[in-house]
């Protein structure tokens, strides 16, 4: 165990968050508790119904239902203290605080980009080779696909973050954005930070790389196959399928490359910030909507469910 207490003189940092906005706080308080309890609900939603509903108890909605999960974890490592900065204007952390949101942030967050991959290979599975599917994304190798999504990415961030609870803070302790994200929390650092930035970056190109390589690979397998299909009706059906993990998957990879996939982890750390609010408020927000009123399994899912609880509260008079 790393003891963090005797390697730094900087016991706290101060989030610097949003300066500009700042007299804000109340309002921009209500926005970001709205847009956080829509996520977190509707990522309840659909964990629920998927869990509930024997027609959506298949292999795609088991890795829905788990991304769900996961990416409200994700969010909740930074939406809370963002939300007690904005209504109290306290914006200090602890040093321990701070190396622990930074690896849970990054942990969840990359088990959430494995977990898109996988989603990937589910669907070029279902399309591509839909007799075979069923015996081979059984119960068991899904199970050991979402452990193996949170396995990986707990093993390539813990060295990360262990580096980085062993670097010296002599005096700067301002942290140039609304959490403690890798790049800011280095760039205060006054030990040689050259070693964290190469480590950063080669394992934000297998991170990131890897499971967008996964990803692109299939739909170009999908694409091609829904293309040769013989009906517009399949073709409609398959591309549905599809369509919702596609726009998710646009609006993740983007931030993501944009933020972390830089040799040098202290560049345009300004710009940073609002991609960083895209990956962790506002795509959060969206896609319990993306995945519920473009998927038509679900939205009966959710009709029936609505019915169910009516039926009872009409008994029950």
């Amino acid at each position: 165990m790393v003891n963090i207490g005797n390697l730094t003189n900087v016991q706290e940092f101060i989030l610097k968050g949003f300066p500009a906005v700042q007299h804000l706080g109340k309002p921009l308080f209500m926005i970001h508790l709205f847009l956080y309890l829509v996520s977190i609900l509707g990522s309840i939603v659909i964990v629920t119904i998927t869990w509930t509903d024997h027609c959506l108890q298949t292999p795609m909605y088991f890795f829905l239902s788990n991304f769900s999960f996961l990416e409200s974890c994700f969010i909740t490592t930074v939406i809370p203290k963002l939300l007690a900065t904005f209504l109290s204007g306290m914006q200090t952390i602890s040093f321990a605080a701070c190396v622990a949101q930074s690896f849970f942030f990054l942990f969840l967050g990359s088990a959430c980009l494995f977990l898109l991959s996988v989603m990937s290979l589910d669907r070029y599975m279902a399309i591509c080779n839909p007799l075979h599917y069923h015996s081979i994304m059984n119960m068991r190798v899904c199970l050991l696909l979402i452990l193996s999504c949170y396995a990986l990415s707990f093993i390539l961030i813990i060295s990360l973050i262990l580096m980085v609870s062993q670097l010296s803070f002599c005096c700067f302790n301002v942290i140039n954005h609304f959490f403690c994200d890798l790049g800011p929390l280095v760039h205060l650092s006054c030990s040689d930070t050259s070693g964290v930035e190469s480590l950063s970056f080669l394992l934000s190109i297998i991170i990131v790389l890897s499971s967008l390589t996964i990803t692109v690979i299939s739909y170009i397998n999908i694409i091609t196959t829904i293309v040769n299909l013989p009906s517009a009706k399949e073709k409609q059906k398959a591309f549905s399928t599809c369509s919702s993990h596609l726009i998710v998957l646009f609006l993740t990879y983007g931030s993501c490359v944009f933020i972390y996939m830089k040799p040098k982890q202290t560049d345009r750390l300004e710009a940073n910030k609002e991609a960083a609010l895209v990956n962790t408020v506002i795509t959060p927000f969206l896609n319990p909507f993306i995945y519920t009123l473009r998927n038509k399994q679900v939205k009966k899912a959710l009709k029936d469910a609505l019915y169910r609880i009516k039926s009872m509260r009409q008994s029950q008079f």
